[in-house]
């Protein structure tokens, strides 16, 4: 059939199908009354001037789909696989300008109800077919939808607090909508185009980035989101830039204060380079300095000199034998006629206004809330604020033991801690202490059963931190839950053929800290590990969390183990180079690694007043007995897992429920003491027993605490059952130092409020791991990069490489005494990446290796490492074996677990 015949069959039937009339056709195919008046290209398919385009349905607004074609002697719709009526059409012919030729146009209305009822596999749609003398053609498929756009956001911006030049990124996903919507940026309601601030982008995810923050970005910013149908704004994020205080220059010295002799000179700075804004950080340390020196020499009269020095001496005698007369005197009266209703760590510190409470001998004398009110009519003073370093433990009132100082650093004589010279001491029998050194803390505060109690002792009963596993050649891991301690036994550590129990054992007991040296003090728990006689072919790994904010400037941190007759032994200083074990500082964590099983701590001296130990506070609340009653008890601990423990054991013993997430509070060596103040309480609704709103730590108290747990208690009574909800703030500062306030708001009626859970770990019950699954790096792996690195060759892909590149490049000595440093380096890096299962770092480390070594490669620098090419292709982005690994190796780890 030739193409004229194939166009009469089509023709004829589309005139049977009914889409032509006719009468309006003549002999040759055409319209009547048009066949001499617009000339076609004879012999020819129809072409498609114009083809039906995508279309939205905007509320009930039907839409025009629209055809042109030539030459064409009919053109019709098809939609949905369907013939669209002849009478749905609307057609017209006319004559192109430029060619002459006859062009047939053809448009329908698509209807919203048209759209809706359509239930097919895919959108709804229509094409357009063409016919001519010598066939058919078909138009493109175009689509038609509803259009619409959702109210709610998928993702708000959330507001940020951001420093100068830092970058700003904000988050946006725009409501579902047909078509898509557009995101556009609004700061305070006035439009954001990067186009004029190439600090500014726009990124394809709808989120907006500003690379440097300046000041004036601060503002409100809004994601504004818009189609064809409406325009939805989100909610208003607040973006504040803030700059952070900086210190000038310091002044010059000051003139000395006296003509001869030991004066002092002072100089100052200030808070104004720059000065804080926008909430900033005010500038960390002092902004005055002074020292004592000798201004000049002076020359008095001999002979007057002698007489001055001569009834100095006697006058000093005498007045300090009338001190102890009177002092004698006052204790005896006071311990043989009263007892007290009140301890007051400020009788050790001073205080701020004072009180009288009545004395009596009758009840528990170490109770603040006795039933009976306080008579103010006779009494003795005290001091506020209140605070009770131990109000529960006679102990205090036992005589103290020979007090001994043995001075470690000048700067702490400077904090009222210890004293210039060793001395003894027999302090009297049943008195406050007045020697607030390091040693009275821990003669004292190391006799503490628990934690300091308030209202009476907390039932702390601690279960003995043990763990302990089997470990043969493959290794292991063992982990203390909940306390930052754990134990990596590398793969070959232990013999083939050769299996231990080896345990770990945090020291629960109250002497971990009493052998400690002068100022020392325990920045993190004693551990154990053993057995005593365990014999390993390589250190092992062991992780211990520490509270210090670590600087070598302001710190002395040193590793310890103790002896056998109890006392410790300095291993290694933190900051010196040793050969004897291994210590990586991280920020809350101590990674070590050792050779010889035993009792080992981490302790560190302020070096300066600019040493800082990081305090973990929390709140926890209860109803006490009678409905009315309510205790809010406050713990400030070392900021270690295994110190916040012993306030977890005893508040679940108690009842208690933690009522915020606990917070960090940064104490500086500065000798000022840490108050805790409770404000905004209802008054109407709440009362709290008078004059304990505001308690105060002394700072040896807190500075000396050794892991053991501080707390103070507000008693509160509401006025009416009917109040069902507490909400108030606890201030917990360092005077001249930090603030931290915990916000408290509760239903006091028990069951009410979910407790906030005491760890925030998901697994914090595995206790013992071995074989594969309790490393992160493949055996096969772990094995190739060992005999890759181990030994040095011409490429200087060694050890102290691989070391470099993974950040671990100090005390290279104690690697190059192992038999595979590579191996020792790597368990390293398990045991300081023990909570991430990310791989990217060592990965990365060995690709930089390895192109290192492809760039100083003269011979063909494109060639890579086959060695390195291995190790990156077979483990550590999974155990598949990928085509580039050579015929015959395995990627597989030796040990599956």
């Amino acid at each position: 059939m030739d193409a004229r015949t194939k166009g009469r069959f089509l023709f004829a039937v589309g005139l049977l199908c009914g889409f032509y009339w006719p009468a309006s056709v003549t002999s040759k195919g055409a319209p009547a009354g048009q066949a001499d008046t617009l000339p076609s290209a004879q012999g020819t398919l129809p072409h498609f001037i114009q083809e039906p385009e995508d279309a939205y349905i905007v509320k009930s607004n039907p839409i025009k789909l629209r055809c042109r074609a030539t030459p064409a002697l009919q053109i019709f719709f098809k939609c949905n696989g369907e013939w669209v009526h002849q009478n749905e059409h609307t057609s017209q012919e006319y004559k192109d300008l430029n060619t002459g030729l006859k062009v047939r146009e053809v448009m329908i209305n698509v209807s919203r109800q048209q759209v809706e009822d359509f239930h097919g596999p895919e959108d709804y749609w229509c094409l357009c077919v063409a016919w001519s003398h010598l066939g058919t053609s078909k138009s493109r498929k175009a689509t038609v939808r509803i259009a619409y756009l959702r109210k709610n956001f998928e993702q708000d911006p959330q507001g940020k607090e951001v420093p100068i030049n830092g970058m700003i990124v904000l988050h946006c996903r725009p409501p579902e909508g047909v078509p898509a919507a557009e995101v556009e940026w609004l700061k305070n309601d006035e439009l954001v185009s990067s186009l004029t601030d190439d600090k500014m982008d726009t990124r394809a995810d709808s989120g907006l980035i500003i690379n440097e923050a300046r000041l004036s970005d601060s503002g409100n910013y809004t994601c504004l989101a818009s189609n064809i149908v409406a325009k939805r704004r989100s909610a208003t994020a607040p973006v504040i830039v803030y700059v952070n205080g900086g210190w000038s220059l310091w002044t010059e010295w000051s003139a000395c204060n006296v003509p001869c002799g030991r004066g002092i000179q002072k100089r100052s700075r200030t808070c104004t380079n720059p000065a804080p804004l926008n909430g900033g950080a005010f500038c960390e340390g002092m902004s005055k300095e002074q020292e004592t020196l000798s201004c000049s020499l002076c020359l008095p009269d001999m002979e007057s000199s002698i007489d001055v020095a001569l009834y100095s001496g006697l006058g000093a005698g005498i007045v300090a034998v009338v001190i102890l007369v009177v002092a004698v005197m006052l204790y005896r009266k006071n311990h043989s006629d009263y007892g007290v209703d009140v301890i007051d760590s400020s009788a050790l510190t001073g205080g701020f206004q004072s009180f009288n409470f009545k004395t009596t001998r009758q009840g528990n004398p170490l109770l603040l809330n006795s039933s009976m009110p306080p008579d103010m009519t006779v009494g003795r003073t005290y001091s506020t604020p209140l605070c009770f370093h131990d109000g529960a433990d006679k102990e205090l009132f036992d005589p103290l033991p020979d007090i001994k100082v043995k001075v470690q650093s000048s700067f702490m004589v400077s904090l009222g801690v210890a004293e210039r010279a060793e001395f003894h001491a027999k302090a009297p029998s049943e008195s406050y202490p007045q020697d607030l050194s390091c040693d009275f803390c821990s003669t004292v505060d190391k006799r503490k059963k628990g934690p300091t109690g308030l209202n009476g002792p907390l039932s702390c009963s601690r279960e003995q931190l043990r763990t302990s596993g089997m470990f043969g050649h493959v290794g292991g891991r063992l982990v203390v839950p909940n306390t930052g301690v754990s134990l990596l036994v590398p793969h070959g550590a232990v013999a083939e053929n050769m299996s231990w129990e080896m345990c770990m054992v945090i020291n629960q007991g109250e002497a971990s800290a009493q052998t400690l040296e002068g100022c020392e003090i325990l920045l993190g728990p004693e551990v154990t590990y053993g057995p005593s006689g365990l014999d390993l072919f390589c250190p092992v790994a062991m992780t211990v969390a520490h509270c210090a904010e670590v600087d070598a400037e302001n710190w002395n941190i040193q590793l310890k183990r103790k002896t056998q007759d109890g006392k410790w032994e300095e291993v290694m200083s933190v900051e010196e180079e040793s050969t004897s074990c291994y210590c990586l500082m991280d920020s809350s964590s101590c990674h070590l690694l050792l050779d010889q099983p035993g009792s080992y701590a981490l302790v560190g001296e302020p070096l300066t007043q600019a040493a800082v130990k990081r305090l973990k506070l929390a709140v926890f609340g209860s109803v006490e007995a009678g409905a009315l009653n309510y205790s809010l008890r406050v713990y400030c601990v070392d900021d270690t897992p295994h110190a916040f423990q012993g306030v977890v054991a005893a508040e679940t013993s108690r009842g208690g429920q933690l009522l915020e997430e606990p917070k960090t509070l940064p104490f500086r060596a500065n000798t000022f003491s840490l108050q805790v103040s409770i404000q905004d309480v209802p008054q109407f609704l709440w009362s709290i027993k008078p004059f304990t709103t505001c308690q105060e730590f002394s700072f040896p108290q807190v500075w000396c605490s050794n892991q053991q747990p501080l707390h103070c208690a507000f008693q509160l009574e509401r006025y009416s059952p009917a109040a069902a909800q507490l909400s108030c703030k606890i201030s917990v500062r360092q005077v001249k130092g930090h603030e931290q306030i915990l916000q408290v708001y509760t239903a006091v009626a028990e069951g009410e409020k979910e407790p906030v859970p005491f760890f925030m770990q998901t697994d914090c019950t595995v206790t013992s791991q071995t074989g594969p699954k309790a490393f992160k790096i493949p055996l096969s792996i772990r094995q190739r990069i060992c005999a890759t690195f181990d030994t040095a060759n011409a490429k200087g892909k060694d050890w102290q490489l691989l070391a470099q590149k993974l950040h671990l490049d100090r005390n290279l000595g104690y690697f190059a005494k192992q038999r595979s440093p590579s191996a020792v380096i790597l368990s390293l890096w398990e045991a300081r990446h023990q909570d991430s299962a990310d791989l990217d770092s060592l990965a990365s480390a060995l690709e930089e290796i390895g192109k290192i070594h492809s760039k100083s490669s003269p011979k063909d620098p494109d060639e890579a490492d086959p060695d390195l090419n291995h190790i990156e292709a077979c483990g550590l982005y999974g155990t598949a074996k990928p085509a580039a690994v050579p015929e015959g190796e395995d990627c597989t780890p030796e040990y599956t677990g």
